[in-house]
């Protein structure tokens, strides 16, 4: 009964973590559908890998103190913007931020991480390559952003 009990309990945690991943259409797939680029702006994509470890951790994604998505694992989305100087933030116990400049016509990949804190995790941002990034996009769901946009300050 024990062993019933058991394994009962990890079907249940694994059915509760596969609820945090990303389940929109993978980037592979539409890719071809997501617009152009508008003239005189740039566009940001922010992605998460898919990894058990703090799946639970799904904070909201601000830009310029405007909520633009949310940290999803396996899940990626994008925004477009003016050229500019731009600060992204994720918060848990602790914010994490990355600043950077987008020029009109270019296109930002910023990478969500994990990493340990006090009480629950925390969500670093870093910026990746093209090469790099597209590579992970391919696997990754779409999540959708706050209306695929950005409000610059």
């Amino acid at each position: 009964m024990k062993r019933v009990m058991k394994w009962a309990f990890v079907a249940a945690g694994v059915a509760l973590l596969a609820g945090c991943a990303a389940s929109g259409p993978k980037f592979a797939e539409m890719s071809s559908t997501i617009p152009q680029v508008k003239e005189g702006q740039g566009r940001v994509y922010f992605f998460r890998s898919s990894s058990m470890l703090g799946a639970a951790v799904q904070p909201e994604i601000r830009l310029n103190d405007q909520v633009v998505g949310k940290s999803q694992p396996g899940g990626f989305f994008y925004v477009d913007g003016a050229k500019g100087t731009y600060k992204a933030a994720a918060s848990t116990e602790t914010e994490k931020t990355l600043s950077f400049t987008l020029d009109a016509g270019e296109t930002k990949y910023v990478r969500e991480e994990v990493s340990m804190g006090v009480l629950v995790g925390r969500i670093v941002l870093t910026l990746e390559s093209a090469e790099k990034a597209l590579a992970e996009l391919a696997k990754l769901h779409y999540t959708g952003g706050a209306d695929d946009k950005v409000a610059r300050k």
